[in-house]
């Protein structure tokens, strides 16, 4: 994609970016716009340059290297030591925020040509992301998405190379206008805290047709600084809906969106505490939904699971109708995600919820979620992305409540991410240790910390239990899961927590590449278990 930089870079756009200059921005030439970037490893000729200040590195020092490589354009906000010839610097009070507003300028405001669905909470997320959109493809609906996992601009799911929820924002503004040029009606986006705040405003620009709250749990400390904080950025998702409601001007150049589109509402989980502090952050309807029996638009009332998947009654509260579903997906907890994803496409696309449950039985999983890998061993192995004390305490009892029926152990491998959150380490431990019968503490992604320190956190939330015999902390993660795997016997459960999809583990001096799944499939191959699944 190629534009005039005076195309999109309209003054009205650049003063919401944060420029303070003259009223004139470019005199003379008006440079040809190739593309964004903001890693000037990545730039290329006729690009347009953000230089971020960052944790370990500042962009500004790699502006000459983004100049060589052909940048036209540069963004930054500090005073510069050097500014060359022919080259547009434009200054701004924050080059990241600044991001946001540009990019959906270059991209021409693809959000505001799909319906755009936005899904935050602390678990839940991707998950719920996956199977609206599944939902809106078995419709025959033209949609993509943007997850953790995965993403799709409509011709295909690919997966995620980051570790990063919501990417910077001129990744997520290309990925909607990949969606819109591919035929896209929707697009459903994982909205994280990080994506959601000021400070990084990835999707300060999104315009959100409906916002959907999973839960909020303790999460992301490190970044928010407080709960609380971190419970404000998340529900500026629920504001967007106010800031970009559908009856409020749009720029001229962009055209309606091409099919009728309800009011903007939001999604809550009834059960949460937070619910009602969403639900009023926006002038907008908001619709409930229910796992533990709260009077709900969708309430839980009855729920079977097994390995397999899970059968459970539902009543609608606008009918008292009582609904049966069943579905293919690993964990009870995942009723939850399908009520929420019925719930939130039954609104939007004016459908009764009735007539999509027929569709639930074609839902798939997410890879890295509950995923169970069986080459003929007389145990169970799964894995799953739970990381947080929160999905810790979702994931465990209905686990331990099979396990004790067949007499089977739990032997349970996590770590905890270094350089995030360091209170949710001896939690993390604890409830564990409250569930599990053995432990197997190991690296998750350590970082520039000390990997040893980090398991020695969560083991100081470990009581009662002998390092040696009932825990053992192996910072290699393979070697974690080869040790996790002899130690199993018939009707045992191996649970490989925390990495799920994820294809990497970074540490302070590099990123070696892993697969969670492929390496239980080796560890079982070496204890002589290779047949089919």
């Amino acid at each position: 994609m190629e534009r005039l930089l005076s195309h999109f870079l309209t003054p009205e756009i650049a003063q919401k970016a944060g420029y303070k200059g003259p009223t004139s921005l470019f005199p003379g030439a008006d440079p040809l716009v190739t593309g964004l970037a903001y890693d000037s490893r990545t730039v290329s000729r006729g690009n347009l340059y953000f230089a971020l200040p960052g944790l370990h590195v500042d962009g500004h020092a790699f502006i000459p290297d983004a100049v060589q490589r052909g940048a036209q354009v540069i963004i930054h906000q500090h005073e510069l030591a050097e500014y060359q010839q022919g080259i547009r610097y434009i200054q701004v009070e924050d080059a990241r925020f600044a991001m946001s507003p540009v990019a959906d300028a270059f991209y021409e405001f693809p959000s505001r040509q799909l319906g755009v669905i936005g899904v935050t909470g602390t678990e839940g997320k991707s998950t719920t992301v996956y199977l609206i959109y599944q939902l809106l493809r078995l419709l025959g609906k033209k949609a993509g998405f943007i997850s953790t996992v995965q993403y799709s601009h409509g011709t295909g799911e690919q997966w995620n190379p980051e570790h990063q929820t919501t990417p910077e924002a001129p990744v997520v503004q290309k990925l909607l206008r990949d969606i819109c040029d591919h035929g896209g009606e929707y697009a459903i986006l994982e909205a994280s805290s990080h994506g959601l705040s000021r400070r990084t405003n990835r999707l300060g620009d999104v315009a959100f047709d409906v916002g959907v709250m999973t839960n909020v749990t303790q999460e992301h400390l490190e970044f928010h600084g407080t709960w609380e904080q971190y419970r404000q950025d998340k529900v500026r998702l629920f504001q967007a809906l106010d800031r970009f409601d559908h009856h409020k001007a749009i720029p001229q150049q962009v055209p309606p969106k091409p099919f009728q589109t309800v009011p903007s509402f939001g999604v809550v989980n009834a059960d949460d505490p937070s619910a009602e502090y969403f639900a009023g952050s926006t002038k907008h309807i908001t619709y409930t939904y229910s796992t533990r029996g709260i009077q709900a638009d969708l309430t839980l009332k009855k729920i079977s699971s097994n390995p397999g998947g899970n059968w459970y009654e539902v009543c609608v509260g606008k009918t008292g109708a009582v609904l049966d579903i069943r579905d293919r997906l690993p964990g009870a907890f995942n009723a939850g995600n399908v009520l929420t994803s019925l719930l939130t496409l039954s609104e939007f696309l004016s459908i009764p919820v009735q007539e999509l449950v027929p569709l639930v039985p074609g839902l798939k999983p997410v890879r890295g979620r509950m995923t169970a890998i069986q080459r003929g061993q007389p145990f169970e192995v799964v894995v799953d992305y739970a990381h947080t004390p929160s999905s810790f305490q979702t994931i465990f009892p209905p686990l331990r409540e099979r396990l004790d029926a067949r007499g089977g152990r739990i032997i349970s491998l996590f770590g905890s991410a270094g350089e995030r959150d360091t209170a949710k380490r001896s939690e993390q431990g604890r409830i564990a240790a409250a569930w599990s019968d053995l432990l197997v503490l190991t690296d998750e992604d350590p970082r520039g910390e000390d990997p040893m320190a980090i398991l020695e956190a969560i083991a100081q939330g470990i009581s009662g239990v002998k390092e040696g015999e009932g825990l053992f902390l192996i910072p290699d993660r393979p070697l974690a899961i080869r040790k996790a795997c002899s130690l199993a016997r018939p009707k045992d459960l191996v649970l490989l927590l925390g990495k799920g999809h994820e294809n990497s583990i970074i540490y302070a001096h590099e990123t070696k590449a892993y697969d969670e799944i492929g390496e239980a499939e080796k560890a079982l191959a070496e204890l002589g278990f290779s047949g089919t699944p």
